[in-house]
């Protein structure tokens, strides 16, 4: 892997984990990972696997070892058979000096609670699922989620309120978030205002038809302002991390580290 912005020292090999380095003493920081094709399509039949590759799934790999918790969309659980996040024996005792737990929990976003409880995801994570759901979500399914040793956080009323989720997660010293989609939940964050950053991986191919792109939901009526961070490229593929800037984040002037 070649990092093309910033330069790096001359025959100095690319660490990862130092490119994504979450900024210091940040409360709470959310980023997202997408990937999509360079027309735009987020998606191959439906999921994002047709259009990984090996060095997408490496930083994937990095990006979740860095994180507190990894919030997700229901439908994308669904749709990509979701697991629990791996304890990624390298990381360990950097985890432990930072304070967190041996992996990163995983935080299902879901108004209708409608999950398959036995499924891994909930029955064997080495960190407990946790679900964010709205405050008159079905008892039923609460108590289901809780028998399978789910953590249910509420927030919101009528539809779970995204920004109050995020600051849910943050109280419990969950405050490294990262957002793996779908487009529809990462739409939300960016309309709440609660987007800081965006990891967007960019496939070498074309796929044409009606793909749903990386951000679905509401107009960004000023747009969401971005200022390229970082730019790695293997395979074809270009790895960029992007900082929200402007007046809707909090990057410009931020001092964050790298």
């Amino acid at each position: 892997m070649y990092q093309l912005l910033p330069p790096p020292p001359r025959n100095r090999q690319v660490d990862l984990a130092e490119v994504y380095a979450y900024p210091a003493g940040a409360p709470r920081w959310v980023r997202a990972n997408m990937v999509a094709t360079v027309d735009g399509a987020a998606t191959a039949g439906g999921k994002s696997e047709g259009i990984s590759g090996e060095a997408d799934k490496r930083i994937f790999g990095v990006l979740r070892a860095l994180a507190d918790v990894v919030l997700v969309g229901a439908g994308t659980v669904r749709a990509e058979q979701y697991r629990p996040t791996r304890v990624r024996e390298q990381y360990q005792a950097a985890r432990a000096a930072a304070g967190q737990a041996p992996t990163a929990a995983i935080a299902v976003v879901s108004r209708a609670m409608d999950l398959d409880w036995s499924q891994p995801l909930f029955t064997s994570p080495a960190v407990p699922t946790i679900v964010l759901t709205a405050t008159d979500a079905p008892q039923d399914r609460i108590d289901a989620a809780a028998e399978a040793g789910a953590e249910v956080i509420a927030a919101g009323t009528g539809q779970v309120d995204l920004a109050l989720a995020v600051e849910r997660l943050a109280e419990r010293g969950l405050g490294r978030i990262l957002c793996e989609g779908g487009p529809h939940l990462l739409g939300q964050l960016a309309a709440a205002g609660k987007l800081d950053e965006l990891c967007l991986s960019v496939a070498p191919q074309l796929r044409g038809g009606d793909s749903m792109r990386i951000l679905a939901g509401p107009d960004l009526t000023e747009g969401l302002p971005l200022i390229l961070h970082s730019l790695l490229t293997e395979d074809g593929f270009l790895f960029a991390r992007y900082l929200v800037g402007g007046t809707h984040g909090s990057a410009a002037g931020s001092g964050k580290e790298g």
